[in-house]
């Protein structure tokens, strides 16, 4: 049976993806995955977008699917967009770009500003290109607010209010990022459960919300947001355990620290790129902190497991309420 077919006989309605839906199914039995060979190509104004957890095989797959259905791959990966962070963001080797041509791959400065409304912008333009060429693209990448704000569109946001922006970063300063998380979770616990308590950036902007409007970023969201699809989109990703995944982020992380990460960090820093968003990333955030002393060496790779574990349960906590056809 295609997967085609898999589609057109789920119960109810053909309806759009359902990247940013708020109720979670959890009534829903999650489907069994089918051999990625049975995936059909995506009808013209279709766009197939691989997802998963960090180290699922996302790359490999996006790969596969480029190559059979004549296209290219366009990454969703706040980190692989930047020039520089390149060990730790598991950017495609220059076999798997001759394998497949990549597209949003250093394609900004580190201190650049980079957020996901530019992203959805550059996105569509390659997307255009690439279906004028006569290509199917084909997303692909764990950065999934930028792959909301590709195929759903953002939410319109709260100013930014200057003022508050400082008074948080006087409270880390003074208290640590924790300090900041502690309040964020008082107003709005979802929020705070959803950030990690170190992403001072993301938690200051969700506790701005707050402050500047009255309404919590979790609320906000669900009122405004990701509601016009601005594309008819396939999620697509691979099956993996929990198990499995966990063995692949410690067998990579070993790999890269070994392949050179701390010294691609002592270089970003050397050449002042210390700020640089890219830099308060999963790993790359622990091996600065290592770099300064105040993590020590021999704890840094279980750090980065462990970190890196935990992302991996927020982003399938995301994916439990989307719309994702699993393959083997």
């Amino acid at each position: 049976m295609s997967d085609r077919r898999r589609r057109r006989e789920r119960p109810g309605p053909a309806a759009p993806s359902r990247v940013g839906r708020v109720a979670p199914r959890a009534e829903a039995a999650p489907r069994e995955p089918i051999p990625r060979e049975l995936l059909a190509p995506p009808e013209a104004d279709e766009l197939v977008v691989v997802v998963g957890p960090t180290a699922s095989g996302k790359t490999e797959l996006a790969i596969d699917l480029a190559r059979r259905w004549g296209g290219e791959v366009v990454s969703a990966d706040s980190v692989q967009i930047v020039r520089g962070f390149d060990v730790g963001s598991g950017k495609p080797t220059a076999a798997e770009r001759l394998a497949a041509p990549h597209h949003l791959i250093d394609a900004v400065d580190p201190l650049e500003p980079m957020d996901a409304a530019r992203y959805a912008a550059m996105a569509d333009d390659v997307i255009g290109a690439l279906r004028a060429a006569g290509k199917v693209p084909v997303v692909c990448g764990g950065t999934f607010l930028w792959v909301k704000a590709l195929v759903q569109g953002l939410a319109p946001g709260v100013a930014a209010d200057p003022a508050v922006r400082a008074r948080h970063a006087a409270i880390v300063d003074a208290e640590g990022r924790a300090a900041l998380h502690a309040r964020l979770a008082q107003v709005d616990p979802e929020a705070a459960a959803r950030l990690a308590p170190n992403d001072a950036l993301r938690v200051s902007r969700a506790l701005e919300v707050f402050e500047v409007s009255g309404m919590t970023q979790t609320a906000w969201h669900a009122a405004h947001g990701f509601r016009t699809a601005r594309h008819r989109a396939r999620l697509v990703g691979v099956a993996r355990s929990r198990e499995d995944v966990d063995a692949r982020i410690a067998t990579r992380v070993h790999a890269w620290l070994e392949g050179g990460w701390i010294e691609e960090v002592e270089r970003l820093i050397e050449a002042g790129f210390r700020d640089a968003r890219a830099m308060t990333s999963v790993g790359y955030r622990q091996i600065a902190e290592s770099i300064e002393g105040r993590l020590p060496r021999a704890e840094l790779e279980a750090a980065i497991v462990r970190t890196t574990r935990t992302f991996v349960r927020r982003q399938r906590t995301w994916l439990r309420d989307e719309d994702v056809t699993w393959v083997q």
